[in-house]
């Protein structure tokens, strides 16, 4: 695939977005995300990505795109690639969330808009509020005035 002058731009939002999101990824088993893999059982991994989400974004927003892959060998660490699928209101963005011993990376593949604009800045910028927008804030906490 032919890289984008913009792609690196969109990775850095999506990567900060889903931060959150890909710790408690993280505190999956490795081995589990190799059994469900390997396994073909596509629609488990699907549950722990949309329990993931659901803490952090608007229902619907991220799920599981088309599988996945556990590369695993008796030499090295394993590394656990997801495909997965961010749909805040107005854009799709299709990435490739890797997942290793040490870290975390994201490689967005495509990015599809509803209403593109002929510039790519602007789409950058359109991407960055409606991933904003599709994020669950936690409410400032209110503070009880004591009244006797």
């Amino acid at each position: 695939m032919i890289r984008q002058s913009h792609t690196e731009a969109r990775e850095l939002i999506v990567s900060e977005a889903i931060r959150e999101m890909v710790k408690e990824l993280r505190l999956v088993d490795v081995a589990d995300y190799i059994a469900f893999i390997r396994l073909e059982h596509f629609a488990c991994v699907a549950d722990i990505v949309d329990s993931a989400a659901e803490l952090y974004f608007m229902p619907g927003t991220v799920k599981l795109g088309n599988g996945g892959d556990a590369i695993v060998g008796w030499g090295q660490a394993p590394k656990i690639l997801l495909d997965l699928e961010l749909h805040p209101r107005g854009a799709t963005v299709y990435m490739t969330l890797t997942l290793t011993e040490r870290m975390a990376s994201v490689e967005v593949n495509y990015v599809t808009f509803e209403n593109p604009d002929q510039c790519p800045e602007r789409n950058t910028a359109f991407l960055e509020r409606a991933i904003g927008a599709s994020r669950i804030r936690k409410a400032a906490p209110e503070v009880a005035a004591f009244q006797p």
